[in-house]
């Protein structure tokens, strides 16, 4: 099984999907290899790319909150809980950030702010404002992002880590992304509970990613693939490096799991 992380990996900032990445993926497709999308991003802004891309098997969402169908069917589903989502709603109200939850695949704001609009504009997702997430958001949200100026983000990351250590996972996705999962929400444990379910070791299992969400899957597959120029941790936690979308990288990959 090949793991195969959407933005920054196989597409890149602007949104592009190279027809040659796209191809690649197809020759691992016919060589019998199953390929699922593994991405931060929620349902509705993970299938079109999916789709895209060629793929028809399940796919991860939410940074691991979340194993669905292509046809929406569930078939993991770890929600933060709503008292320990508004616990961190509240931490970025006082520090007047942006900050985002979901409730039935819908995108939830408190307020029409430039950052909800940079994030929709990626996820291909309408933007819904309500009064109160507290009431909007329901019993439990997948995830809950935060989105800010990148030097901001990576100064917060510590101590968001160190204030919700082993009860949410924090890390970003994108530079300007912050985002929070439950602790057994990550893309490590949705790739193993896909293997256990498909059949598939976890020595046969290749991760590939640029972003820090990704570090856990990389580290847990058997092959661990980082694209260059990711973070060093990115970097550490892999057992080669490719190149970014458009520049070889996933044709790269496509020779080493045929080959």
């Amino acid at each position: 099984m090949l793991a195969l992380d959407l933005d920054g990996t196989i597409l890149s900032a602007n949104l592009h999907l190279d027809p040659r990445d796209v191809e690649a993926v197809g020759r691992i497709l016919r060589a019998g290899v199953t390929v699922v999308a593994c991405t931060g991003r929620p349902f509705p802004g993970a299938l079109p790319w999916a789709r895209r891309i060629g793929l028809d098997s399940p796919i991860i969402c939410y940074q691991g909150a979340q194993v669905r169908t292509p046809v929406g069917e569930m078939l993991l589903d770890h929600g933060i809980a709503h008292d320990l989502a508004m616990d961190v709603i509240r931490f970025a109200r006082e520090r007047d950030l942006h900050i985002q939850a979901y409730d039935n695949d819908m995108l939830l704001v408190e307020r029409d702010r430039p950052e909800a609009h940079e994030y929709a504009n990626h996820a291909g997702m309408p933007i819904n404002v309500v009064g109160d997430l507290d009431v909007a958001m329901g019993p439990t949200t997948p995830k809950l992002v935060i989105v800010a100026k990148r030097e901001l983000l990576e100064a917060l990351l510590p101590e968001v880590r160190k204030r919700w250590q082993g009860r949410l996972n924090a890390a970003t996705s994108m530079p300007t992304y912050l985002e929070f999962t439950t602790i057994e929400s990550d893309k490590a444990n949705a790739l193993a509970f896909l293997c256990e379910r498909l059949g598939i070791p976890q020595s046969q299992a290749v991760a590939v990613g640029d972003g820090r969400n990704d570090v856990s899957m990389i580290a847990w597959a058997g092959l661990g693939i980082a694209v260059e120029g990711a973070l060093p941790e990115v970097i550490a936690a892999a057992d080669r490096t490719i190149p970014g979308p458009g520049h070889g990288g996933i044709q790269q990959l496509a020779d080493v799991l045929i080959n």
